[in-house]
């Protein structure tokens, strides 16, 4: 198998890279956390000008159609930078979805204003008990003459707060575990009925808890089958899943660079740290566990859009498995290794380490996958 990068693929992981560089400092990032909204449309402007949004937006809407691995290597420039600007959740996240779901009435009214980063466009599906569970879903949806009304609650909903639009889970049937029965509604945040409890999250990202009383929503507003949403939303999110381990491979590697130059200049004993062997083998540690989160990044990548569903779940799990184990070990030595300082704001690693703690609780944390990878494979 060949995993050498094309030259398109590596031009556009080496330009949005040069744009993290010029235009996302560190300073520039401590400034948008800072603000009230907690992120720039300006930068988010910028990113759907480097045709970014459109990358996961088929080309009959405008579009890139682009894929897993050319979502993976620009997850992973961004997350080097630790943008926290939407773009898991509006520009890979969503546009999965609506592919999936084959709503061509919603796909021609959304994805042209997703590709061109006019509308933000955010899934609201986990709810307070989900873990990582995608079929449990409490939320309901009941027919209401030419309508539904929904009732229910959506939590920790990455984004929530700022969406000029969601796309939120409901049960229209069944038991609250059941894989069928679950629909997607189109709402407007401002929607009578709906209340909205936006705040941050230890990274420092945006999300929200979203109450739904009694939201009485038209007939048009479901996309897709009734009750048939899930497969659509399963596959969705192990392309979000595939698209997360990228940013944390990208993380990852811009924490070992950071603690080698950190070594290099800090003094022990009139001598640079790196040059004390039992920090070296630490290091080298460090490198080894972050090549085999790239390798199984790759993987991700590779088997996310598998047909074989059984393939694809074993896969991705496991990607997320061993880069869950591999982002605490080195986001546990970089801060051993910077001493003290590796805990304050002032230095971009604990950010780092925050962003990569977060990344293991999105989408089911570690032991949620690996019990899940060892129930796929008994039943293969």
């Amino acid at each position: 198998m060949n995993f050498n990068f094309s030259d398109e693929q590596q031009l556009l992981a080496d330009t949005v890279r040069r744009f993290a560089r010029e235009h996302y400092s560190f300073e520039t990032r401590h400034g948008i956390l800072q603000s009230g909204a907690g992120w720039s449309r300006g930068v988010w402007n910028e990113l759907a000008g480097l045709g970014l949004t459109a990358l996961n937006v088929p080309e009959a809407h405008g579009g890139l159609n682009a894929g897993a691995v050319d979502t993976m290597l620009v997850m992973n420039a961004l997350g080097d930078a630790l943008v926290v600007e939407p773009y898991l959740g509006a520009a890979v996240l969503t546009p999965a979805l609506l592919t999936r779901l084959g709503d061509e009435t919603a796909a021609a009214d959304l994805f042209p204003a997703i590709a061109s980063g006019e509308r933000i466009v955010i899934l609201a599906h986990q709810e307070p008990q989900t873990r990582g569970e995608l079929n449990h879903v409490a939320t309901r949806a009941e027919r209401a003459g030419e309508g539904y009304v929904l009732d229910g609650h959506k939590s920790v909903i990455a984004h929530g707060g700022i969406a000029d639009e969601l796309l939120v889970t409901a049960r229209t049937s069944g038991r609250t575990t059941d894989s069928e029965g679950i629909s997607v509604f189109r709402l407007d945040p401002g929607t009578p009925g709906v209340t909205l409890r936006s705040y941050r999250t230890l990274d420092g990202q945006n999300a929200a808890d979203i109450e739904l009383r009694q939201v009485r929503l038209p007939a048009t507003s479901r996309v897709g089958a009734e009750g048939r949403a899930f497969d659509a939303v399963e596959i969705a999110h192990e392309f979000a899943i595939s698209a997360i381990c990228g940013e944390a491979v990208g993380i990852m590697q811009a924490v070992n660079a950071a603690t080698l130059e950190y070594s290099r200049s800090r003094k022990q004993f009139g001598h640079p740290i790196a040059h004390f062997q039992v920090l070296q083998h630490r290091m080298v540690d460090m490198f080894l566990q972050c090549e085999q989160a790239t390798s199984m990044s790759y993987l991700a990548a590779i088997r996310c859009a598998d047909q074989d569903s059984a393939e694809r779940q074993r896969a991705v799990s496991a990607a997320k498995v061993v880069i869950g184990q591999a982002s605490r070990f080195i986001g546990q030595q970089a801060i051993q290794l910077h001493g003290g300082m590796g805990m304050t704001d002032e230095l971009m690693v604990s950010h780092h380490f925050k962003r990569l703690t977060a990344i293991d609780l999105t989408f089911g944390d570690t032991d949620f996958h690996l019990q899940r990878f060892m129930s796929v494979s008994r039943a293969a």
